[in-house]
């Protein structure tokens, strides 16, 4: 049943009508560019679990191009966590990739359109980003320390970006930066000044940049829908009056 409605949420984005739906835009944006990169032209239905696809080529939308490829970085991810930064045990870091990859619910999952492998390497990506920032604690304000800070910031937003669960990881590093600053506050040999520029530093790339970049993912949302769709209803008349095909279209509507 998800396939069938996130695949008809992919169709929407390709036929560029507008829908509503509970979850954030990220991921079926994704879906849907998979879908338009690889020939599929957005006329399938999905109008139930089982339909046969035929000659409408969904093989970029289910798995090749994205959700499989995406999966196939979970295992690289966590080898990446568990061996450079957590365990430094090479066994611990290879039993767990060997795991993750004969996984039948990781492997079932990313063989369908799906929100869920999306999601996983976000939170995965956090994760990472998360640690290795931890691991440059020694040498704050290098290249390596802002970058892994930028990208565990970037990594909320996608995760926020594909489903709102993602709140759990944005609720982690925020626990491990709340530590690490209350740590920091406790250093005498850490000037005020220091301190303020390290919080600084935590408010841009872990609050202002993914709200920024969860922002803009709604601006390019409502850019790609311009056209009458399911979805109108649930919004105003002014709204309403900037899709293409809708009845209130170019209608001058009060405030």
């Amino acid at each position: 049943w998800d396939e069938t409605h996130f695949g008809k949420m992919g169709s929407y984005y390709i036929n560029r009508t507008f829908f509503f739906d509970v979850h954030p835009p990220l991921g079926k944006m994704l879906i849907g560019l998979a879908g338009y990169l690889s020939g599929y032209d957005g006329t399938f239905p999905f109008q139930k679990p089982g339909d046969r696809y035929e000659q409408h080529n969904y093989v970029g939308m289910r798995g090749v191009r994205l959700c499989r490829l995406l999966s196939s970085w979970l295992a690289v991810l966590c080898l990446s966590v568990q061996l450079l930064e957590l365990s430094k045990s090479l066994p611990a870091a290879l039993l767990t990739a060997f795991i993750l990859i004969f996984d039948t619910g990781c492997i079932t999952l990313s063989q369908y359109i799906l929100l869920d492998p999306i999601l996983m390497f976000f939170l995965m990506g956090a994760v990472l980003s998360m640690v290795k920032c931890n691991s440059c604690a020694d040498r704050p304000f290098s290249a390596s320390w802002w970058f892994w800070l930028s990208l565990t910031g970037v990594s909320l937003a996608g995760a926020m970006g594909v489903k709102f669960v993602g709140l759990f990881v944005v609720l982690l590093v925020g626990l491990n930066t709340i530590y690490d600053l209350w740590d920091l506050l406790g250093n005498l040999s850490l000037s005020l000044v220091m301190f303020g520029k390290h919080l600084l530093a935590r408010v841009l790339c872990l609050i202002v940049l993914p709200l920024a970049l969860y922002t803009a993912m709604f601006a390019v949302h409502f850019a790609v829908l311009n056209r009458s769709g399911p979805g109108d209803g649930f919004f105003s008349s002014a709204f309403q009056s900037q899709l293409i095909g809708n009845n209130l279209h170019n209608v001058s509507v009060p405030e």
